[in-house]
């Protein structure tokens, strides 16, 4: 009868892994009914369903039944066994507890007292750490003091003492190191919490960045008075032409001023030697240029407008044209000092002869102006802007048209006579006594020259 009942339930089905009961219900109401009835008869499975399920429960009711003493003697049996077992592992416990006070006691209270000395001497180190910062930014702020008095003092009343313009350069390298130190301001860097130092931060704004602010104006002001060319010294009576220490004074000074510019120009981190651009000695460059075309194109237009005073304007743009050119040849010949915050302790230089593409100081501001010559520049740059101007004298009419029309040929020549003249290097220690500049300026004086006839002739 057992033996009926077992196989009249399929417990293999019910058994398998995959059975799913929404699929078991599906297939017994289509086994119970035709799917197109409505509606379906629910009463025939669930009997079936509720009938194998009260013969399970009959099943388990007979087995439990005749196994009730075997159960009960194995349960009886584990409960012994683990009265044993929970004895012996009581025991166990107790001696781990014992061992854990005793450990607690040797290792832990000391681990805790010996973390907190790790810890005393860790903060100790962070501020011994911090000391030494500070105190080399301090010292460090000291020399930059002492170079910062070097060169107010060379550039008091006293005028027996000689301009220590070198000085600057000394001073740029005390605050890229002090610049270096405080913007490594990263967790394990050496200018970790400087920031919230007081001495530090009063070191920072009440002498590095005034420092830093009036090197950069004293190199710039050097840049906008250089001068070189003896051009109107010569042709004043008054005025007598620099002397040869005069002029190695200037060279030397605006030397010191372009490198300053440079290292204090500003940069990053990352950045290589290959791509830094310094853009505080360009834009001085460039003003510098630019101040010397807007005073040249202002005097020209002057010169055309009252022809008799043209030699004499002509002569002071010569004069500005000469500085340029000079400008381009220390630029040239002048080798970029060591940056201290480049990722390359390579100077940027440039040699012409191999045909290496490393700028120097010339090749950037040229790639800046995208030229091939500053002179060239100057020409071209104030020709362009001649043109207009000479428009409006000739639509103003009167004398100056007048004037400036009967004496084309004379303006040509004046114009190109000062195109050739403004080529030249100044007598100077630049030349060593070479007059002209090597290249050839016909089509900037053509240029020039156009710029002034081809509307007078219109």
């Amino acid at each position: 009868m057992a033996e009926e009942e077992t196989s009249y339930i399929d417990y293999e089905a019910f058994l398998d892994p995959s059975f799913s009961a929404v699929e078991f219900a599906n297939a017994l109401l289509l086994s119970t009914n035709n799917p197109s009835d409505t509606p379906l008869d629910l009463s025939t499975p669930l009997s079936k369903v509720l009938f194998d399920v009260q013969e399970i429960d009959t099943h388990i009711d007979t087995l439990t039944t005749k196994s009730a003493l075997p159960l009960l003697d194995y349960t009886k049996d584990n409960a012994r066994a683990s009265s044993r077992i929970l004895q012996e592992v009581e025991s166990q416990v107790a001696s781990l507890t014992e061992g854990y006070r005793a450990l607690e006691k040797d290792v832990i209270e000391r681990y805790e007292a010996a973390e907190q000395v790790r810890l005393a001497a860790e903060r100790l180190c962070q501020t011994v750490k911090i000391g030494r910062a500070v105190g080399r930014c301090l010292m460090l702020g000291r020399q930059l003091e002492i170079q910062v008095n070097e060169l107010s003092s060379s550039s008091g009343s006293n005028a027996s003492k000689r301009e220590d313009h070198r000085a600057m350069i000394r001073a740029s390298n005390t605050i890229l190191s002090l610049g270096q130190i405080l913007t490594a301001s990263g967790p394990g860097e050496e200018g970790e919490g400087l920031d919230r130092i007081n001495a530090i931060i009063t070191l920072k704004n009440e002498l590095i960045n005034p420092s830093e602010r009036n090197i950069i104006s004293r190199s710039q002001q050097i840049i906008r008075e250089f001068s070189m060319s003896s051009i109107a010294a010569s042709n004043t009576a008054s005025t007598s032409a620099p002397t040869y220490a005069q002029t190695e004074e200037t060279r030397s000074r605006t030397t010191s001023a372009i490198s300053t510019l440079y290292l204090l120009s500003p940069t990053r981190r990352s950045t290589s030697s290959s791509n830094f651009s310094p853009k505080l000695l360009i834009i001085a460059l460039q003003d510098y240029l630019q101040t010397a075309l807007k005073s040249s194109l202002a005097s020209l237009v002057r010169g055309l407008s009252t022809l008799p005073t043209l030699d004499r304007t002509l002569l002071e743009i010569s004069a500005r044209c000469q500085n340029i050119v000079a400008l381009e040849t220390l630029l040239d010949s002048t080798k970029p000092p060591i940056h201290p915050l480049l990722n390359t302790l390579e100077p940027v230089s440039l040699d012409s002869s191999s045909g290496e593409t490393t700028l120097n100081f010339l090749q950037v501001l040229l790639q800046s102006l995208d030229t091939s010559s500053l002179p060239s520049y100057f020409w071209r740059s104030l020709a362009s802007s001649l043109s207009p101007r000479v428009q409006e004298i000739m639509t103003r009419g009167g004398v100056s048209a007048r004037t400036l029309k009967s004496n084309k040929e004379r303006v040509r020549d004046a114009l190109r006579e000062c195109v050739n003249r403004g080529s030249q290097l100044p007598v100077s220690p630049f030349n060593r006594g070479k007059g002209i500049m090597a290249g050839n300026w016909e089509r900037e004086a053509a240029v020039m020259v156009g710029s002034v006839l081809g509307v007078l002739g219109r």
